[in-house]
């Protein structure tokens, strides 16, 4: 069957599809079931037959839609927060994985270019971090504790300060995504320049490892989080420019419900960054090596294999129930 013969014959159904998951058509869970199975099918053929068309990528993103419906709608009582960090976050992850590849691309060669910048450029950290800031960190450097700076103010209060900058920015990395990825680049660009060069200065001083062992007991979680804001940020703002086969709006729609909840998954782990930046990078200056490096790689550890690891495994999971399905 011909492609435009095959599109024919079923767009009505398909259009049903996006009434159910547009809200337009109440179905209950069995229908909707019964609907997913129906466009697997489909799926299936469209794969076979038409590998390279845009009528697969318009099948497989109604799937994964309908899936999650089905998810919503279940009749069994489930915790709601946690099916959303366990299936419904993993599933949008993988979803748009090639947004999370393009955010990592960026941050590492950002963060090469703030390297390099303050290599051949003796003012350019003076010009990132500010006058004050290198003169404060350099007499601190002298005094032999190079991230004394995190050991001012309470512990509280430099919980609850810190954890309200990194929310802002990561709320600017996500929402600067409206203008179409632009504001969203620029704020991460920003970022990571500021840290390239950061780390440089340190590197610099002699006490790159006593930087490290302080900045990055926090920063595994704080860094990686504003990764995943900017690939929402992305998201947000491919939804605008790339609507594919969609209307624009409709398209904005699923990518903002979407990106949205890739954004929310990130706050528990800022928050977590803050209150370790708050209550115990202050101390790394005394604590053992394997400690710091402990946690550090714990952390790390721990958001990698949410954002990069799970999505792979739940969406093994959903496939597989899927094909019993059928």
């Amino acid at each position: 069957m011909r492609e435009v013969a095959f599109i024919k014959q079923n767009k009505e159904k398909w259009l049903e599809f996006e009434l159910a998951i547009f809200g337009k058509a109440k179905k209950n869970p069995d229908e909707l079931a019964n609907l997913y199975i129906q466009l697997m099918n489909d799926l299936s053929y469209a794969q076979t037959y038409y590998p390279k068309s845009k009528t697969v990528i318009y099948l497989n993103h109604l799937a994964s839609q309908i899936y999650q419906k089905i998810y919503k709608t279940k009749r069994t009582e489930k915790n709601r927060l946690l099916e959303f960090f366990k299936t419904e976050v993993p599933l949008l992850v993988y979803e748009y994985k090639r947004y999370l590849m393009y955010a990592f691309i960026l941050f590492f060669a950002t963060v090469a270019i703030g390297v390099v910048s303050a290599k051949y450029d003796p003012n350019f950290v003076r010009l990132i971090l500010g006058d004050s800031y290198v003169n404060m960190t350099l007499e601190n450097i002298k005094k032999g504790n190079p991230m004394a700076v995190y050991g001012s103010g309470t512990n509280w209060g430099s919980f609850i300060g810190i954890t309200f900058n990194n929310l802002k920015v990561g709320a600017q990395c996500y929402f600067y995504g409206i203008l179409g990825g632009i504001g969203t680049f620029w704020i991460f660009l920003q970022n990571s320049i500021m840290l390239g060069s950061f780390q440089y200065f340190f590197y610099e001083q002699g006490v790159f490892w006593k930087s490290v062992r302080g900045i990055w007991i926090h920063g595994s979680m704080e860094i990686f989080a504003i990764v995943i804001e900017t690939t929402a940020g992305f998201i947000l703002g491919a939804s605008i420019l790339f609507p594919k086969t969609f209307s624009r709006m409709n398209s904005f729609k699923i990518g903002f419900k979407n990106s949205f909840k890739i954004f929310l998954s990130t706050f528990p782990f800022t928050i977590s960054a803050g209150f370790l930046e708050g209550f115990i990078t202050r101390y790394s200056i005394d604590m053992p090596n394997w400690l710091s490096s402990f946690i550090i790689l714990f952390t790390l550890a721990i958001i990698s294999f949410y954002y990069l690891v799970y999505p792979f495994i739940v969406h093994r999971k959903t496939q597989q129930l899927s094909a019993k399905s059928n």
